[in-house]
């Protein structure tokens, strides 16, 4: 176990977590370093820090003693759905309950059935290449539409300072449909670092959801990436509902490859204590007749903060390209922060581009009305943050996964707002 300073942690995290060969990862962190918020892209979430006065000693997570019961327990109530299980990072094909339609093939340490670029790299995704030891590789062949959602579900119990590095291809072939939950369920009050990155490839003509609800421990730190390449007419939605944690960062790139694309992107974040949630999301418009759309909304109280960076791309040759972006927030006390930067890069002159941000507090004429028509304060002040939550929760297509984000998201304003 080594101990982690502010002038060894990049030694510190590869010696610890015993890199698995790949060595091109390995470099990228030793040229670029972990990023501080001297960082443009990490100005406002300096997660390096954190680590470092949160994470006394390093080392990676290894699975711990797990159960049927458990997994059944933490399964989403009504979801009929099947389940791939990780164990504190590690898949356990044991515990998985694997359905018909697909293959799930285990990967291992420096094997990499394809990559997918991110447009600006990162040494955390480096660190989640250079150190995961039991990923999965999930493909769906082609014409095959899978009649059950898919729980990604993993289960952490780890002693502080413990590394966990879920890995995770998704590879659709042409005509596939198919819906991804992804949850990380705590078992324990420690501090850990969950870094994970998942990639997803689509053929044309597939259609791919891809959800996670962030619902940890208060000690949480994590890093999440979701990189997608998506090729001629299809199409791709993420949501991301982002409840609890200590101090998370979500990157999302959609590559819009070929023509008739549609990439959609939707994320809800509820945050109160200290939390932190930063989204920084890509969309990478690269040939002509494509869509994409994108909406963030964000309820911020006490000492909470949260990050928006929306990058939209529209390359010379991406004609006809509809693009849509907007992030909205309410803020709750005077010391909760929000820190929002839409952004439109465009090479092409033939196109419906958008993009804007609005930050507000509650509105007391509509607070008001519902009071003089007999509903009390409180119970009025969580039917009007809910309402505003609303529409992004409707981009949900499967029922018992949306009325378990809408009942999170009613305790969550009922009692902590």
């Amino acid at each position: 176990m080594t101990t982690i300073t502010k002038d060894n942690i990049i030694d510190s995290l590869l010696s610890s977590v015993q890199p698995n060969g790949n060595s091109e990862a390995v470099q990228i962190i030793r040229d670029n370093g972990f990023p501080t918020n001297k960082h443009e892209e990490y100005k406002f979430t300096n997660i390096t820090k954190r680590i470092e006065n949160k994470i006394q000693a390093f080392q990676q997570a290894k699975p711990f003693y797990l159960t049927e019961e458990d997994v059944t327990n933490a399964i989403i109530k009504n979801l009929d759905a099947d389940v791939l299980v990780f164990n504190n990072g590690q898949f356990s094909s044991e515990l998985s309950r694997i359905g018909e339609g697909y293959s799930v093939s285990t990967i291992g340490s420096g094997e990499s059935p394809f990559t997918i670029k991110d447009l600006y790299g990162d040494s955390y995704l480096a660190l989640n290449n250079a150190s995961f030891e039991n990923g999965i590789y999930i493909q769906i062949p082609k014409n095959k539409v899978l009649d059950k959602p898919v729980l990604i579900l993993n289960l952490v119990k780890a002693n502080e300072g413990q590394l966990i590095t879920p890995k995770i291809w998704i590879d659709c072939a042409e005509n596939t449909e198919a819906v991804f939950i992804d949850q990380a369920v705590s078992q324990d009050e420690e501090t850990y670092f969950l870094n994970g990155s998942v990639e997803i490839r689509t053929a044309a003509n597939s259609h791919i959801h891809y959800y996670r609800v962030q619902i940890q421990n208060s000690e949480a730190l994590e890093v999440n990436n979701l990189l997608t390449d998506i090729h001629r007419d299809s199409t791709f939605t993420s949501f991301l509902l982002s409840l609890e944690g200590d101090m998370i960062r979500n990157n999302v790139t959609l590559n819009l490859l070929d023509t008739g694309c549609e990439g959609n992107m939707y994320g809800l974040y509820l945050l109160g204590g200290k939390t932190h949630v930063d989204n920084h999301t890509n969309v990478d418009h690269t040939k002509p007749h494509c869509e994409s759309n994108e909406l963030y909304k964000g309820v911020l109280t006490d000492k909470s903060r949260g990050v928006f960076n929306g990058k939209i791309f529209v390359r010379e040759d991406a004609q006809k390209t509809n693009a849509f972006q907007q992030n909205n927030n309410i803020l709750l006390s005077d010391e909760a922060t929000i820190n929002t930067k839409p952004q439109l890069e465009i090479w092409a002159d033939d196109v419906k581009c958008s993009h804007g941000c609005t930050t507000g507090q509650l509105d007391e004429e509509a607070l008001f009305y519902l009071q003089a028509r007999g509903i009390d304060k409180d119970q009025g002040k969580a039917l009007l943050l809910y309402a505003f939550a609303g529409d992004v929760i409707e981009h949900v297509k499967i029922e018992a996964f949306k009325e378990y984000c809408i009942d999170l998201v009613q305790k969550k304003l009922g009692t902590n707002f």
